[in-house]
């Protein structure tokens, strides 16, 4: 892909996938996170050829423009998206696929002082949401999704879902349930009228690749939170057993007392039902 192409394709994912894109010339002017991946690709160029300070001063005044930190030696490729990129961190060993997307406050770092690839290896359209940390020399599967605040230690498989800390998979070849060729046929007609060539098969197949990314990082899984709506359903079928127990107790003792009481008076009754024998005249007559 020559250096126009690979413009018009930063360009294009953006409002592919940031609905508050207006125009093409806010994109250049006001996208921080473009800024940072142009600038990379100048201070990766530079690293590539030997040149490591000249490469860490433009790396350093991209952090100063941007608020995002990239490492010259980090390797990121096309469609890359940075939405709010304030505090993202990209360390020197990190790989990032095609067609990913990082929320603000993501780390993809090492968790250690060896040398050699210790920062994760990021596959192809995924999605990590605001926060989540990403440490360890590791894959990251294609089209797994990272929710926000997870700490992801290990291995994703493709198509996983990670939350929590630790990062955990909760969800495998989780997709979209709506209909999402639907939303690439409307994308590639908006293409169209831009006058891309959309029946070129090459430029089809590189856009629909684009757009299937999945945003929606909100809508996750907590298994923590099913854990204790379980407990708490279970809790309430005992509360609700104890409180069936108890009435039936009290039926019980009712009928006990009841039947104590019954029992009683036939005592009394026929106590006083019995003949009485006079003492005196039977003294008398012996």
């Amino acid at each position: 892909m020559n250096f126009f192409s690979r413009i018009k394709k930063d360009i294009r994912v953006i409002f592919e996938r940031d609905p508050a894109a207006k125009s093409t010339l806010e994109v250049i002017l006001c996208y921080s996170g473009l800024h940072a991946i142009w600038l990379h690709r100048i201070s990766h160029a530079l690293f590539t050829r030997g040149w490591i300070v000249s490469a860490r001063l433009v790396s350093n005044f991209c952090r100063f423009l941007t608020g995002i930190e990239i490492h010259p030696g980090a390797t990121i490729g096309d469609g890359l998206f940075i939405d709010h990129g304030t505090g993202i961190v990209i360390g020197e060993t990190a790989e990032i696929g095609k067609n990913v997307t990082l929320y603000q406050g993501v780390t993809l770092g090492g968790t250690g002082k060896e040398k050699g690839k210790r920062h994760p290896t990021i596959g192809n359209n995924v999605v990590i949401a605001t926060g989540a940390k990403v440490l360890g020399s590791f894959k990251v599967g294609d089209h797994a999704k990272i929710g926000a605040g997870s700490v992801v230690l290990k291995e994703v498989p493709p198509y996983a879902t990670v939350v929590g800390i630790p990062g955990r998979v909760v969800v495998l070849h989780g997709r979209r349930i709506h209909n999402e060729e639907e939303f690439k046929q409307a994308w590639l007609e908006i293409c169209k009228k831009r006058g891309m060539n959309i029946d070129d098969p090459n430029v089809h197949a590189e856009i629909c690749d684009e757009i299937d990314v999945d945003l929606s990082h909100d809508n996750l899984p907590d298994p923590e939170r099913e854990m204790i709506e379980v407990a708490l359903r279970q809790i309430q079928r005992l509360e609700e057993r104890i409180h069936d127990l108890e009435k039936e107790l009290a039926v019980a003792r009712a009928e006990i007392s009841a039947e104590a009481m019954r029992t009683s008076a036939l005592e009394v009754a026929a106590a006083e039902d019995k003949p009485k024998v006079n003492i005196k005249k039977s003294a008398r007559k012996k």
